[in-house]
């Protein structure tokens, strides 16, 4: 799958006054890419491009003004509130002030995938607005940025997953929300999923991979394995891989930073961190206890 990148913002980022601090590239993700930058006032004109645009502000409030041919309307944005622009679509925007943001853009088969079938959806143009979930997940993929670990990837997949069903569901021109009760995976889909995390427990495990096991979209199968399992498929994952580590730890004699590779984790102090809140223990611990 090709990663969404810096070609497929509308140019904001490249701005001489934009100054990014972190950002997604190189990090693999195909419907999502982030950056997290420091923006100082300006006002410019863009072209659309083809992601959905999603800025979160980290500060204020400023005054924001936009438009599509002329600066058409004007809002006090406060801390915490968002913008919205749809793909393809032509922007014009004066920032009033100095402002730290986090700028997400989704790829528009996400959005579609997750609103489902029937008539293509379009993301509602908004700003000032507020939505305590979508900040939420901005926040959760901006801190998955930070510390970023291979073994995140399904997290990541699942985060790009939950933003674009929110866009979806509350943010759009023709949104509906999904079943409130979905089914869960039959028993042959669960076993195949299941089969394949544990032959790549080892590997980054991309959520599309997952799916296509189970024969689903990555948003039916977020829902429908969380449904049979009661856990997102990320966490399910992690406890595998915890499991696994255990049983090695405790069995055999492999160096502990061999079980940490063998078992997902990115490095002997990863694994350490996550046994510590899993099971209030530590690799070294586990292999006294064996």
């Amino acid at each position: 799958m090709r990663e969404l990148g810096l070609a497929d913002t509308q140019g904001i980022l490249s701005l001489p006054w934009v100054s990014p601090v972190r950002t997604s590239a190189g990090l693999g993700w195909g419907e999502l890419y982030l950056s997290a930058q420091r923006e100082r006032p300006y006002r410019d004109s863009f072209d659309g491009a083809p992601s959905h645009l999603l800025i979160l502000h980290l500060d204020g409030p400023v005054t924001v003004r936009r438009g599509r041919s002329g600066l058409t309307a004007t809002q006090r944005v406060p801390r915490g509130g968002l913008f919205l622009h749809p793909a393809d679509t032509a922007l014009e925007v004066e920032l009033g002030g100095r402002l730290d943001t986090v700028h997400v853009y989704l790829g528009d088969s996400a959005l579609q995938e997750a609103a489902g079938e029937g008539r293509p959806v379009r993301l509602t143009e908004e700003f000032g607005t507020t939505d305590p979930l979508l900040e939420q997940l901005v926040l959760a993929l901006d801190g998955l940025v930070r510390r970023w670990e291979p073994a995140g990837r399904t997290y990541a997949d699942q985060l790009c997953a939950m933003v674009a069903a929110q866009l979806a569901r509350h943010h759009t021109s023709r949104g509906r929300p999904d079943p409130a009760h979905p089914a869960g995976l039959t028993d042959r889909q669960f076993a195949a999923v299941r089969d394949l995390m544990e032959a790549r427990l080892a590997d980054p495990l991309p959520l599309e991979d997952l799916a296509g096991t189970a024969g689903l979209s990555v948003s039916q199968f977020a829902r429908s394995f969380k449904a049979r399992t009661g856990r997102p498929p990320h966490r399910y994952l992690m406890g595998l891989r915890v499991e696994q580590a255990a049983r090695l730890l405790r069995t055999g004699t492999l160096p502990i930073a061999d079980v940490a590779a063998r078992c997902g984790f990115s490095h002997q102090e990863h694994l350490t961190r996550v046994l510590r809140a899993h099971l209030g223990t530590t690799p070294a611990a586990l292999r006294r206890s064996g």
